[in-house]
């Protein structure tokens, strides 16, 4: 084995070409510095370094330059691993994609505490509908993504079936059979606003969209002021809100599904801490008993 020490005392002779300098430079007496050289050619069987006739003057023997050559490389590499051993860690990126139309008041403090309890992890979120989330796992783009989506509609992590209600506003006048129902909608691609419109296509009714919203707040609201109906999942109630039944001519419609989704087989352990995290976010909202 090759003693570092040594070769960095090697390195240190050559380049001031003075076993006086060399000791001058690494703060050490010149017998040291000497004793040091004898030493790593004893350990290799060459010598290494000769003085001028002078002695105040040294150089490399040829294979003293070979030596150097390797001794500079091995030096680079032991001075490159105590850099990256002392230097920080780079913080491991994890992408979270949530639905656009997902009411995130829990879901948010939470990811803040988990964000807070991983220093190492930098945490990005982005929203979006979920056919877009669908999309940014298959490119790479999101590790974990929260998605609205049909029942066993595919792999997951984790999945939670969501009851869906007819809502209007708290004092909701009730429609004629014959009178086409407002609907407060989300965008294109959105699995609510598919189940409305074949709902009341099935039981033909006419309809038109009166308000169209991105956001889940957009259409509480409109819906509570008295805009048009929706179809939202129990827990997105508000008090402003009636739930409408079959006596008021909209019938019940299958549940929908929320799912995590990665787009890796089988994720790390950060992703399966994040889905622990993203578990106990949701069922604290389907265990509510006021959405019950």
């Amino acid at each position: 084995m090759l003693d570092l020490e040594l070769l960095r005392t090697l390195v240190c002779v050559a380049d001031e070409g003075s076993f006086t300098r060399a000791a001058q430079r690494v703060h050490r007496t010149q017998s040291t510095v000497s004793q040091q050289v004898r030493k790593l050619e004893q350990t290799v069987g060459k010598t290494l370094l000769l003085r001028d006739r002078t002695g105040s003057n040294v150089s490399a023997t040829e294979d003293g330059e070979v030596m150097l050559a390797y001794a500079r490389r091995l030096l680079a590499i032991a001075d490159e691993a105590e850099h990256a051993l002392m230097a920080p860690l780079a913080a491991r990126v994890l992408r979270l994609g949530i639905p656009e139309d997902f009411d995130v008041a829990r879901l948010t403090l939470l990811l803040a505490r988990f964000a807070a309890s991983h220093p190492g992890v930098r945490l990005e979120t982005a929203s979006g509908m979920s056919t877009e989330l669908r999309a940014k796992l298959g490119s790479g783009d999101l590790d974990l993504a929260l998605i609205k989506r049909e029942p066993d509609d595919g792999p997951c992590l984790a999945a939670w079936p969501e009851r869906l209600v007819w809502i209007g506003a708290k004092r909701h006048a009730a429609l004629a059979p014959h009178c086409p129902v407002p609907l407060v909608m989300f965008p294109h691609g959105c699995i609510y606003r598919k189940r409305m419109i074949y709902a009341l296509e099935s039981a033909g009714r006419a309809w038109y969209g009166a308000y169209h919203s991105h956001s889940l707040a957009g259409v509480q609201a409109a819906v509570a002021a008295g805009l048009g109906v929706s179809l939202l999942p129990a827990f997105a109630t508000l008090e402003s809100h009636q739930v409408l039944m079959a006596r008021d001519g909209f019938d019940p419609v299958p549940s929908t599904e929320l799912a995590i989704v990665s787009n890796r087989r089988v994720p790390g352990s950060i992703e399966q801490q994040l889905v622990c995290a993203l578990q106990q976010a949701i069922e604290a909202d389907t265990r509510d008993p006021a959405i019950a």
